[in-house]
Order: C-alpha cells, then sequence, then structure tokens
C-alpha cells in the first residue's frame, strides 16, 4: 500500500496549539487544537501532531512528508524582555552608539521633560570597542587591532558573558574585520555564542544594524535549543529512536516565507514575528480565493490583536519594524500589535477613568471566568456577562464560570456608577477603539483609504467585536474565514521558502555605474541562489525578486521599490525611478517627477529568493461539509437562543443562536443573532446580516 503524503503546519500559542494537516493526494484538510505546554512545548507539539493523525484515520510518523511551525519562542523573549547578559563589541571611539541611539523621544519633543531614557539592551559596562576603521566605500583606513581584539575577547571570557553581538563601522561593505573578530573569539572564548552585523543585515545606518546584531544575539541561544530539542523529538517521532528518516522541517519567518530548522538556528532574528506572519498570510490566500484582493487582517488572541494590510493579494513588508522596545531591519510582514486581546484587563486610571490593556491576564490564572484565580475584569469577562460568547469555550470542553465574571463587572460597574451592561459596553467599546487605531495605523498613516478594503478577522477573539469596527471605520464588507482560530496554523502550509540578502551602494540615479549595479545584484542572487540549494530546491524551481530602496536626496529614509527581472540598463532604471516618483506619490501625496533639480538617490539594493511549495486547493463547499476536527454540537443539540446585550441602553434580547457548520453555501442570517463553531464565536449586531460564501466563509455586511 502506498504510503500516504501528510503536511503539517502547527502554530504554538501561549494556551492551545493549534494544528492543520493536508492530504498532499486528496487534497483533504484537517484542523484541530491541543493545549500548549510552556513547560516543554514539544509535549504538545507532537500531541498535536498524534490528535491531527488520528483524525486522518491514523496513517502514522511515516506518512509526514513535511512540518512547517510557527513559534512565538523569540517574539516572547523580546517582549517580555527577558535579555541575558549580552556583550556588545565596536569600533573604537564608538563605545556610546547605543547610548547615543536616534536621539529621539518618542510622542515628539514635548515629550522630553516626562521620557525617561529605556534601560538599554547591553549596559554600558559590556561594550568594549577595538581599533581599526573602514570608510563607506570598504577601504581600510586603519588595520584591524589583533592584539586589542584578543584582549577585548578574554575580558568576556574571563567575566562569562557568553552572548555577543559585533557591529563595526562600515561593515556592510567589507566583512573583513567582523570576521576576523569572530575568528578571534573562536580561539580565545569557545564558548560564545557570536552575531556580526555583515552577516545578520549588511545595511548602513550603525545604530541599528547594532541593534538588529544583538537581538540575534539575545534570541540566538533559547531558540536554537528550542528548535534542536523539538527536530530530535520530531525526527525519533517519524523513525524511532534510530531517527535514520528526516522529515523536513521548517520554521516560520517574519519576511513571510520558511526556512529549514538546520538553516533557522543560525538567523534567529527572522523569526521575531513568526506566528503573526503566519496568520497574515492564510488570511491573504482566503481571502484571495474569496475574490478579495484589498484585506486588512485582523488576528485577536488572548493577550493581543495583530492587524496588517495586504494589497494584490500580498500582504506588506517593512524593514522599519520593533518588536517589544527593540527596533529590527530585518523584512517582516508589516503587523501592528494592540494590547487588546481577550485577556486584557480592565482598569481605572488615579484619575477615575476606565481604562482596558496592555496588561493581560494571559492564560494562568486568566479572565475571572476561567475560575483559575484570576481577580482582574477582562474584554472575556465583559463578553460572557453581556451573553455575546458561550458559557464555555471549544464547544463545551472548556466551562466558564459566569457568576464570577458576573461579580467582577458588577463591582467594577460600581465604580464607575454605571449599570452593568454599561460598564460591559464600555469595556468592549474601548476595546474596539483600540483595534480599531490600530487598523487606521497600517492604513491611514499610510496614504490609504480603510473604506477601499475588506476587513478579514481570525483568531479566537478576532471576530467579536467586527460589527463595531465597521461602524467606526466605515469598513462595508468583513470576512470571517471558518476554523478562524487556525488561519495562523492553515497559513504555514501556504509559504514559501524564502531568504532576503541587501547591500548598501548609496548613489544618485544620474551617476549610478550600471555595470556595477549588476555585479552587486549578481552577488546577492549568488547568496540566494547558494541559499536555495542548500534547501533541496533544484535551480530550475529557483525565483528570485529585486527591489531597491529609493529616496530623492537630502532625505532621510527610503521607499521600496521592484526593479525589473533581466538584463538591467538605463532604460531599466528609469523605469524603477518612476515608479519610486509613483510609490512616493501614494505615500506622501506628492513627488518631484517634474523637477529636474530634485535628484533620485539609491541606497539599499535586495534580492529574495523563494523556493516554491505547493499550496493548499481552497474549494468551494457543498451543503454542511465541515472537518471532522471542527465538527461540535449541531444547533439540534444546542439551545436555539439566549439572553444578549448589543447595546447598553436597550438591555438584553432574546438572540437566536445558530451552530456555523449548520449554515449551508447562500444562507444569510440577519442580526440580531449569535453564529458559533468549536473555536470561535460570532455576534452579528442588529442591523448586520451574514451570508455564507461557497468556500464557507461568513460575509459579514451592514444593512444601515
Amino acid at each position: 500500500m502506498e504510503t500516504r503524503r501528510i503536511r503539517v503546519g502547527i502554530d504554538t500559542g501561549g494556551t492551545f496549539t493549534d494544528v492543520v494537516a493536508l492530504d498532499e493526494d486528496t487534497g483533504q484538510l484537517v484542523t484541530t487544537k491541543t493545549p500548549s505546554t510552556p513547560a516543554n512545548p514539544a509535549d504538545g507539539f507532537l500531541a498535536g501532531i498524534d490528535k491531527v493523525l488520528d483524525l486522518l484515520d491514523n496513517p502514522g510518523g511515516e506518512s509526514l512528508s513535511a512540518v512547517s511551525h510557527g513559534t512565538t519562542v523569540a517574539t516572547n523573549q523580546l517582549l517580555e524582555g527577558k535579555v541575558d547578559r549580552l556583550g556588545f563589541v565596536t569600533t573604537e571611539g564608538y563605545d556610546a552608539m547605543l547610548e547615543i541611539a536616534r536621539q529621539s523621544v518618542p510622542d515628539g519633543y514635548g515629550n522630553s521633560y516626562f521620557w525617561v531614557k529605556p534601560r538599554r539592551i547591553v549596559p554600558r559596562d559590556l561594550v568594549r570597542s577595538v581599533g581599526g576603521r573602514l570608510d563607506f566605500t570598504g577601504a581600510e583606513v586603519r588595520p584591524f587591532d589583533e592584539d586589542g581584539a584578543r584582549v577585548v575577547a578574554r575580558w568576556f571570557r574571563d567575566r562569562r558573558v557568553d552572548t555577543l553581538g559585533v557591529c563595526f563601522l562600515h561593515a556592510y561593505a567589507n566583512p573583513a574585520h567582523e570576521e576576523r573578530m569572530r575568528e578571534i573569539l573562536a580561539e580565545e572564548h569557545p564558548d560564545a555564542v557570536v552575531s556580526i552585523s555583515s552577516e545578520v543585515l549588511r545595511e548602513y545606518r550603525e545604530y541599528e544594524r547594532a541593534m538588529t546584531t544583538l537581538v540575534d544575539a539575545a534570541v540566538k541561544p533559547r531558540l536554537s535549543a528550542y528548535v534542536t530539542n523539538i527536530s530530535a523529538r520530531l525526527a525519533s517521532y517519524v523513525s524511532g529512536d534510530a531517527g535514520e528518516r528526516r522529515v523536513p522541517f521548517y520554521v516560520m519567518k517574519s519576511n513571510g516565507g520558511v526556512l529549514s530548522a538546520d538553516e533557522v538556528v543560525h538567523q534567529p532574528i527572522t523569526t521575531v514575528l513568526s506566528g503573526p506572519a503566519a496568520g497574515a498570510l492564510g488570511a491573504a490566500l482566503i481571502a484571495k480565493v474569496a475574490g478579495f484582493d484589498r484585506v486588512l487582517t485582523c488576528d485577536g488572541g488572548g493577550t493581543s490583536t495583530d492587524v496588517s494590510v495586504v494589497v494584490g493579494g500580498e500582504p506588506t513588508l517593512t524593514t522599519e519594524g520593533t518588536v517589544g522596545a527593540f527596533p529590527s531591519k530585518i523584512p517582516m510582514i508589516d503587523v501592528v500589535t494592540v494590547g487588546a486581546g481577550g485577556g486584557s484587563i480592565a482598569w481605572l486610571s488615579p484619575e477615575g477613568a476606565l481604562k482596558v490593556g496592555p496588561r493581560s491576564a494571559g492564560a494562568d490564572p486568566g479572565p475571572l471566568c476561567y475560575a483559575k484565580g484570576g481577580r482582574d475584569v477582562t474584554i472575556t469577562d465583559a463578553h460572557v456577562v453581556l451573553g455575546r460568547i458561550p458559557p464555555h469555550l471549544l464547544g463545551g470542553e472548556i466551562p466558564l464560570d459566569v457568576a464570577a465574571a458576573q461579580h467582577g463587572v458588577e463591582e467594577l460597574a460600581g465604580r464607575l456608577d454605571l449599570s452593568v451592561e454599561a460598564a460591559a459596553v464600555g469595556v468592549l467599546e474601548i476595546s474596539a477603539w483600540n483595534q480599531a487605531n490600530a487598523l487606521r495605523q497600517v492604513t491611514v498613516k499610510r496614504g490609504l483609504d480603510v473604506r477601499d478594503f475588506t476587513l478579514t478577522t481570525f483568531g479566537g477573539s478576532g471576530s467579536l467585536l467586527l460589527c463595531r469596527l465597521m461602524d467606526i471605520l466605515g469598513i462595508p464588507t468583513v470576512l470571517v474565514p471558518p476554523d478562524p482560530g487556525n488561519v495562523s496554523a492553515f497559513g504555514l502550509l501556504t509559504v514559501d521558502v524564502k531568504n532576503d540578502y541587501v547591500q548598501t551602494q548609496v548613489a544618485l540615479d544620474d551617476a549610478l555605474d550600471v555595470a556595477a549595479l549588476r555585479t552587486s545584484y549578481d552577488g546577492l542572487t549568488a547568496r540566494a541562489r547558494d541559499a536555495l540549494l542548500r534547501e533541496g530546491f533544484a535551480e530550475a524551481e529557483h525565483v528570485f525578486l529585486r527591489t531597491a530602496d529609493l529616496r530623492y536626496f537630502g532625505q532621510a529614509f527610503e521607499v521600496r521599490v521592484p526593479v525589473p527581472d533581466g538584463e538591467l540598463d538605463r532604460a531599466a532604471l528609469d523605469g524603477v525611478a518612476e515608479a519610486f516618483h509613483s510609490e512616493h506619490r501614494g505615500l506622501y501625496g506628492y513627488d518631484f517627477a517634474g523637477d529636474p533639480s530634485q535628484q533620485v538617490e539609491w541606497v539599499n539594493l535586495r534580492v529574495s529568493g523563494i523556493g516554491p511549495i505547493t499550496r493548499p486547493e481552497i474549494r468551494p463547499i457543498s451543503g454542511s461539509s465541515a472537518s471532522q476536527a471542527s465538527r461540535g454540537p449541531s444547533q439540534a443539540d444546542d439551545p436555539r437562543s439566549r439572553s444578549v446585550c448589543f447595546d447598553a441602553d436597550r438591555g438584553y434580547v432574546e438572540t437566536p443562536v445558530r451552530w456555523r457548520t449548520d449554515l449551508s453555501p447562500g444562507t444569510t442570517v440577519a442580526g440580531p443573532v449569535i453564529v458559533e463553531e468549536y473555536g470561535s464565536t460570532v455576534p452579528v449586531h442588529p442591523g448586520f446580516t451574514a451570508t455564507v460564501d461557497d468556500f464557507g466563509n461568513l460575509l459579514v455586511r451592514s444593512d444601515r
């Protein structure tokens, strides 16, 4: 009997591990969830594989053809500020680089009186410098001080500082000094984990390059241990203790691609937005198949909500991202995170104003209704009190303590001198506006009209406030995919292997050396090609995308535009400049295309190497075709209605409850109605309708 080929996507969250499996021969897709195991994530990881294979009639571990994984190990480490002792080696005379930073004050200089400079990722006493200097072309101005480098290496060794970042001035143009520093560290301090900027980010701006390198070094030990542990357990699971057969194991990257586990341990910073990136890609594909190519994604979890923008079926990328307090210049899907998840806590400011988030009750102790010792009212408690979610989670697997939530909201209402309904609605209203502001941040602030987009909501809590978001933002349509809690895991099955390479090469467009430009792009492409060959892709499968960062001379920041394939000549470069003018106009409302006094300047050259992976086919459904993993009680097994409060002034109204998998394509339900499924709930307010499309998506629209 021929062995089946099963590809699995696993997204590990703080509370649940979401799993999606694709039978590559039949196209069958199944989903499930299993509790996460923070003490040893590999246990929850393998339990998820066991559970999803059971749903496919247990074909066994030998059926696994590939496993793709989204992890929050690096993300959580940075968000929680859990950075172990870290050392920094830089060019002599630039020891204070991290302290000076960009001399910028959040919220403008009017805030400078109140602002307190945060602690740096490396304290000043763990910064050491080494002599030697390169200029911006990479030419050596002063030779590298090898004796001084050995003194520095021994200094860190004697103080047991075992994680180091190295960033020398202009190393993006010539890595020789940094590479020699790494060799000396290997000789003098062999236990050190070292990241050098010329490998992490070959791009100018020394502060951002240094920070990106230090973040890479900071997360490298923990991520490497995590990935190595899961890789070993997976190999044993597939072929026993002998581990003779190795299943391709990929880890999601922030740039919208995946990379083999063997390679990703050398590029740990590329995983810092692993989970949110997978969700954005999965939602983008689902929406594109449904006929929407301009989409906002809203991924609501227990702690936060992640939003991003999709244009032309692809999420937008940025190199100006941050993770927690740490800036990062690596390419990543442009995700904005707001502290408005199911566990976000409602609290009163010293002035008595109601606030929500960013502090979260998390999964433990969690909201009051979890009955695990939580003491604070959360967004989930407000939903429970208002009847907008059922008194249980996961189709009845996890009961909720409605009385505890009611008592907590009553106490909060008393402090605000409001009714219980008004207090609960107020908590949700603040949360909705927090999410709306995040959606504005990825659209209006970037020259896009939010009303031109369809909103796609997913995640366990992502769809609970969609009607209010439509009212606040004027969004015409919201799409809720089937199994919205598993969209991130599904997204892991839709992504290609992808590596990004960058080289700073500053030159005015009029004075550009076309031959030198070709040489630089050829060098970046060669690096991308070598990486794809290591990943097992034949040359015929390779896809290369070229881009460039351009600006007007004198500007401080750049705009990224595509560079065409094929031979680069003056005509092709003129086309790139025209694309820059157009993109600049779209972002900022003006351009200097007709002004010869305003020169265009090239800054960074970029190449992405892509190894395509077959995406699962999203097929139209007929009748009730819920996957086995998603089935729960049908509407006949559940109460057909319950009291729900949508408006504090109108109070509770008896509201129909529909089980989502009982709704066939073409069905339309009018609000007020609650649509429930195994892992998610959609409250449809009065004045809104929800229609099931041919692919099982709910399309919510306003009748107003």
